[in-house]
């Protein structure tokens, strides 16, 4: 039996065959609960997370919006801390879920920030 979790799990390797992130152009993972969305820029040669957002950071918390309006804030929070470290460049890994909603929203709120992918 598939269940929805074993499905997206199977996606999610699938992307992660053909995607990895370096130094340079790091890895955009994101992870979706029901009521947060977190964000990681990973370099996988080394195996280290070079930044992180969540939408439970207090600067977004705080704020009274939807839960896709969360996301874009958080891509962008995620954005600024990418410009700080100077990276411009990344891979978007959407970690098995569809590129809609929240996800999407993400990846523009990212976009207007300055990270091109």
């Amino acid at each position: 039996m598939i269940t929805k979790a074993n499905r997206r799990q199977n996606i999610r390797y699938r992307i992660r065959k053909k995607i990895s992130g370096t130094a340079q152009k790091p890895r955009l993972s994101v992870f979706r609960s029901n009521s947060d969305i977190y964000l990681q820029l990973i370099d996988d040669t080394t195996g280290t997370t070079l930044a992180a957002a969540s939408s439970r950071d207090k600067a977004i918390a705080g704020q009274k919006v939807n839960k896709s309006e969360k996301s874009k804030l958080t891509g962008a929070a995620l954005a600024a801390k990418a410009t700080a470290l100077g990276i411009t460049t990344c891979v978007f890994d959407r970690s098995g879920y569809l590129y809609h909603g929240r996800v999407k929203a993400t990846a523009d709120g990212a976009r207007e920030g300055g990270l091109q992918f």
